[in-house]
């Protein structure tokens, strides 16, 4: 036999079993002892047995509701696993994750971060989407991606930053370049190279700025060598002898190294931060998900960050 039952009266039925006092389950219900006493008495009516024996000094469970309880928290189980279940599915129904990134990605942070998300949500497929210097926001400017490897700073879209790690930016010659056998060079020095610089072909005003120290040199670089559209495009005229240099991140060197070029970490400017960055209007069970993990793996993976940015500063 079907029997209509509201869980609102199964949960009052429990917690007053547990608690066998009218006063004090009503005030771990947050309501009135009457709705209470109200909410029971339907309950017993639609069972049709009695579940308690009411007294003025003292609330017992009859037989009755000895086993009634029994079902009763099984039932209640049985509902909120139902819920949770429901919710995870959800979280993960539409199946797909598009994350944008630069060459390098999150350097080696990269494969923890998916390999764990993937763990966590084995039905998600993540997109890996790579972008050149046209857009800095790895697709999130123009909503083409859920979520990005992003260095900030960028424009035209609000985003939202978790910081994953920073690594120095660097000076990039060729090996005859009088700069080349150096440890290290100050900004002082790669701003009195007498040379044009290549820039990267981007439209964004604020990427651009950071990557030539304008902020150091007092305003954008004038002695313009031409512009190049991807990392691979500077570093290959830089290894053919071309007289320019550039400024990027000590990434370059481990993910795309050319013969006869020189990495050398600028001293005195600040670094380069590296960031799960997204849309806060886009904002998703989901993609909440993946940047969670991705800064637990941080969290967890301190000798793969202690290593990248330590590293970034001894090698060349």
């Amino acid at each position: 036999m079907a029997v209509d039952l509201h869980t609102r009266q199964l949960r009052y039925f429990v917690t007053l079993a547990e608690e066998l006092h009218f006063t004090n389950a009503a005030a771990k219900l947050f309501v009135a002892q009457q709705s209470l006493s109200s909410q029971i008495q339907q309950l017993e009516d639609r069972v049709g047995v009695r579940l308690l024996r009411r007294t003025t000094r003292q609330v017992e469970l009859t037989r009755a509701g000895e086993a009634f309880l029994v079902q009763a928290r099984a039932a209640l189980d049985a509902i909120d696993r139902a819920f949770a279940t429901a919710q995870s599915a959800g979280r993960s129904e539409a199946g797909t994750l598009s994350l944008g990134f630069m060459v390098s990605a999150a350097l080696e942070l990269t494969a923890p971060i998916l390999a764990e998300f993937s763990r966590r949500f084995p039905q998600v497929n993540v997109d890996l989407h790579e972008y050149d210097y046209a857009d800095p926001t790895v697709g999130l400017l123009k909503d083409t991606v859920d979520v990005g490897f992003v260095r900030p700073p960028v424009e035209g879209v609000e985003l939202r930053y978790a910081e994953l790690f920073s690594e120095p930016r660097v000076l990039v010659v060729g090996a005859a370049h009088p700069l080349a056998e150096r440890e290290s060079v100050t900004v002082a020095e790669v701003l009195a190279v007498a040379e044009p610089m290549i820039l990267p072909r981007c439209p964004d005003a604020s990427w651009t700025a950071f990557w030539n120290l304008d902020e150091y040199r007092g305003g954008p670089a004038t002695d313009i060598a031409f512009h190049t559209a991807t990392l691979l495009e500077e570093l290959e005229a830089i290894a053919l002898g071309r007289p320019c240099a550039m400024i990027s991140a000590l990434a370059v060197e481990r993910y795309a190294p050319r013969p006869g070029v020189r990495f050398i970490p600028i001293s005195d400017v600040t670094g380069s931060t590296l960031t799960v960055a997204w849309r806060p209007e886009r904002e998703t069970d989901l993609l909440r998900a993946f940047v969670e993990t991705a800064v637990e793996v941080r969290d967890r993976e301190t000798e793969i960050v202690r290593m990248i940015e330590a590293r970034a500063l001894t090698e060349r």
